[in-house]
């Protein structure tokens, strides 16, 4: 009986721990100096050469000889380095990966996060709008697989909205506390 508690306890940590196992330590770890996008962006000069971690939506991406810029523009990261889904955006930044990278895998509005090196700004335009990018070196970056926005999205109008415990005015005043208490 000993032996299969233990089983079943070996499971569950193999269970919890294997839900990060596959994001790099660099992604899911935040620099000690860890400064936004419009910081690094109105201030390039000073943090030339320093580490950042930034994620957020692809807007873009060009294929060069031997490497990949992808634009990105910003969101703020949750615990383990992924995008949340907010309005907020700190602007946007180009992430120079080495090698090859497929724009129909890496396409528009998929989630990255990327540590790297701030390297230099390059001025583009998005529609006739001038914009100044912060050009990261990125030393790692991560892909976030489809299925993780499809789940917050889906415990977010299941906990919050559609509940079976959701009753309105009525029991626990869910209409004023959003939280599932």
């Amino acid at each position: 009986m000993r032996q299969l508690a233990n089983i079943f306890l070996g499971g569950c940590i193999l269970a919890l721990t294997g839900c990060a196992g596959n994001i790099p330590r660099e992604i899911q770890t935040a620099p000690i100096e860890d400064p936004g996008v419009r910081e690094v962006r109105d201030n390039i000069d000073h943090y030339t050469g320093r580490s950042v971690r930034w994620g957020g939506e692809i807007a873009a991406v060009e294929n060069r000889e031997n490497e990949t810029w992808i634009e990105v523009v910003s969101k703020p990261l949750g615990s383990y380095g992924e995008p949340r889904d907010e309005d907020d955006s700190g602007g946007r930044f180009l992430a120079r990966i080495e090698g090859f990278v497929d724009p129909q895998i890496y396409a528009e509005g998929r989630e990255l996060t990327v540590v790297g090196e701030v390297e230099s700004r390059i001025v583009r335009s998005i529609g006739e709008h001038p914009y100044t990018y912060p050009l990261i070196r990125a030393t790692s970056h991560y892909l976030w697989p489809e299925y993780a926005r499809r789940e917050r999205d889906d415990y977010h109008l299941r906990y919050h909205y559609g509940h079976p415990f959701y009753h309105g005015y009525g029991f626990g005043y869910r209409r004023y506390y959003p939280y599932y208490w």
